[in-house]
C-alpha cells in the first residue's frame, strides 16, 4: 500500500494505521449511466486514465460504494488498481447500505443494513474490487428501510423495517475484527448515531458531505475532532458547482440522466451557488491556484477534516484540483470567504472555520 511515501500532503486517519493525502480520488462520478443518480454517459477508458493520473500525481486513497453505478464504479475501480504494481496500489474505501432492484435500476435503492445483508455486499464488493478486505468499510446512510431519493433533498422516512444502528454497528465490528475489512465507518450519521455507534465500536472515520456551499455537517465534523475520528469529507466542489467552470447555460444542457438536473443546488439555488463561485475568483488569482482548488482548500482549513473526497471523469479534471492541500488560505482569505458565503446567500451553515 502507498502511504507516507506520497508527495502530496498526508494525515493519519484518525487512529488507524493509515496515512492519506489530504485528497482522495471520488468515483460517484465515474460511475455510467442506467440508474438513478447517475451523471450521464462516461468512457470507462477514460475513467480509468484518470484514477491513474490521480495516483501518478500521489494520491493514495479511492472512495468508492457499491451502489456508484449498481456495481459498476467499484468494478472499474478494480480494474485500474488491478493494473498497477502491489507497492503502487491505493487504499480502497467502499459503503454498503443502498440495495438495488437489478429488476428495476431506474428506481430509487433502498437503506438497508440488515446483517445477512451487509455481509452480502461486502462480499460482492471485495469481488468487484479483486481484493481480500477493505481498507475503509463505511455505513452509506443510516437503515430506514425505505428508498433513498437526492430529488428535492429527502432522504425517506423511517419504516417498521428498518435496522437499529446497534444491530448494523455490531456487525461492522464484527467484520473488522474478522480481518475482512481494516477500518469502519458512518457516512451521512448525525451526532446522536454516532454517539450510540462509539458505545459499540469505536467509529473509525464519518463521512459527511462538506463544502463552502453546504456546511451542514458542523456539528458531525466537530463530533469527530472530539472523538479521535478520522473525517473524509465528500462533495467539497458541490458536484462541480464550485469549480468555477459551471454557469446556467452548462446547468441547461445537462443530460437528461444526470442527477444534477433536478436537484436543488443546480435550480433554485444555482443563482446564490454560482455567485459564491465567482467570489473565490479573487483569492484563487492572489494564490496562482485554482477555483476548485480553494474551494477545497476552505474545506481542509477546517479542525478535525483529514481529507476530501473529489471526483474526476477525465485526467485533466484531476490536474484542476490536485494542489488543494498544499493552498495555505490566511485569516484574511476565510474572512474573504466568509463575508462572500453570507453575502451570496449560498448554503446553510457557519460561514468560516
Amino acid at each position: 500500500m502507498t502511504t507516507t511515501s506520497s508527495p502530496l500532503p498526508t494525515r493519519r486517519l484518525g487512529r488507524t494505521d493509515m496515512t492519506i493525502t489530504r485528497v482522495g480520488f471520488g468515483s460517484w462520478a465515474v460511475s455510467g449511466s442506467g440508474w438513478r443518480f447517475g451523471w450521464g454517459a462516461t468512457d470507462d477508458a477514460e475513467s480509468i486514465a484518470a484514477i491513474h493520473h490521480a495516483l501518478e500525481a500521489g494520491v493514495n486513497w479511492i472512495d468508492t460504494a457499491a451502489v456508484y453505478g449498481l456495481g459498476h464504479s467499484e468494478e472499474l475501480v478494480g480494474k485500474a488498481v488491478a493494473a498497477l504494481p502491489q507497492a503502487e496500489r491505493p487504499y480502497l474505501f467502499t459503503k454498503a447500505g443502498l440495495v438495488w432492484d437489478p429488476d428495476n435500476p431506474s428506481a430509487a435503492p433502498r437503506r438497508i443494513m440488515k446483517p445477512a445483508s451487509v455481509r452480502r455486499e461486502l462480499e460482492d464488493s471485495l469481488r468487484r474490487l479483486g481484493v481480500d478486505h477493505i481498507d475503509l468499510y463505511q455505513v452509506h446512510y443510516p437503515d430506514t428501510g425505505e428508498s433513498l431519493e437526492y430529488a428535492g433533498g429527502g432522504f425517506g422516512a423511517t419504516s417498521p423495517n428498518a435496522t437499529p444502528l446497534e444491530e448494523y454497528w455490531q456487525v461492522m465490528a464484527e467484520l473488522k475484527a474478522e480481518g475482512k475489512v481494516r477500518a469502519i465507518g458512518l457516512s451521512n450519521h448525525t451526532p446522536d448515531l454516532l454517539e450510540a455507534a462509539e458505545r459499540i465500536a469505536h467509529v473509525d472515520v464519518i463521512q459527511p458531505p462538506f463544502s463552502a456551499i453546504n456546511r451542514s455537517s458542523a456539528a458531525e465534523i466537530a463530533w469527530a475532532h472530539a472523538h479521535d475520528t478520522g473525517v473524509i469529507v465528500y462533495s467539497p466542489l458541490q458536484s462541480g458547482l464550485l469549480t468555477g467552470a459551471f454557469s446556467a447555460e452548462r446547468v441547461a444542457a445537462l443530460p437528461a440522466d444526470d442527477w444534477r438536473r433536478a436537484h436543488h443546488d443546480f435550480t433554485t439555488g444555482l443563482p446564490a451557488n454560482l455567485a459564491l463561485a465567482e467570489a473565490l475568483r479573487p483569492v484563487a488569482a492572489r494564490h496562482g491556484v485554482s477555483v476548485a482548488e480553494v474551494a477545497i482548500a476552505w474545506v481542509l482549513a477546517w479542525p478535525g477534516i483529514t481529507g476530501a473526497i473529489v471526483g474526476a471523469r477525465r485526467a485533466d479534471q484531476v490536474d484542476g484540483w490536485i494542489g488543494a492541500a498544499s493552498v495555505e488560505l490566511t485569516g484574511a482569505d476565510l474572512d474573504e470567504i466568509a463575508a462572500a458565503i453570507t453575502g451570496s446567500g449560498a448554503g446553510d451553515g457557519p460561514a468560516r472555520p
